[in-house]
């Protein structure tokens, strides 16, 4: 099982963000897949949960401003980050629950300037 995020970079606080997780060596469609988030000093935190269905869960520090989706066809999950803040800075990395494993893709850097 390999996952690979990208799309993070340096935003400003009130923009917007978007980022993909690829993942492949899994039956993609009928996995959930999770949005982590680690920022320095602190615990990996959930931040967003797809199911196979497409039923979605978020962290209240991300809801009604993050927003998580699938694309099967392309073995894709995003997170769609608006109204960003400073607190929102991380690394983002996505997982999956596989077989009894939990696996990880390297993350991606999510930077709000203030």
């Amino acid at each position: 099982v390999q996952l690979q995020a990208s799309g993070g970079g340096l935003v400003q606080a009130g923009g917007s963000l978007r980022v993909s997780c690829k993942a492949s060596g899994i039956n993609f469609g009928i996995n959930t897949f999770g949005w982590y988030r680690q920022a320095p000093g602190k615990q990996r935190e959930s931040v967003a949960v797809i199911s196979s269905g497409g039923n979605t869960n978020y962290s209240d520090s991300v809801k009604g401003r993050f927003t998580v989706s699938r694309d099967n066809v392309r073995r894709t999950v995003y997170l769609q980050m608006t109204n960003l803040k400073a607190e929102d800075t991380a690394v983002y990395f996505c997982g999956v629950d596989h077989r009894g494993r939990s696996y990880w893709g390297k993350g991606t850097q999510v930077t709000v300037s203030s």
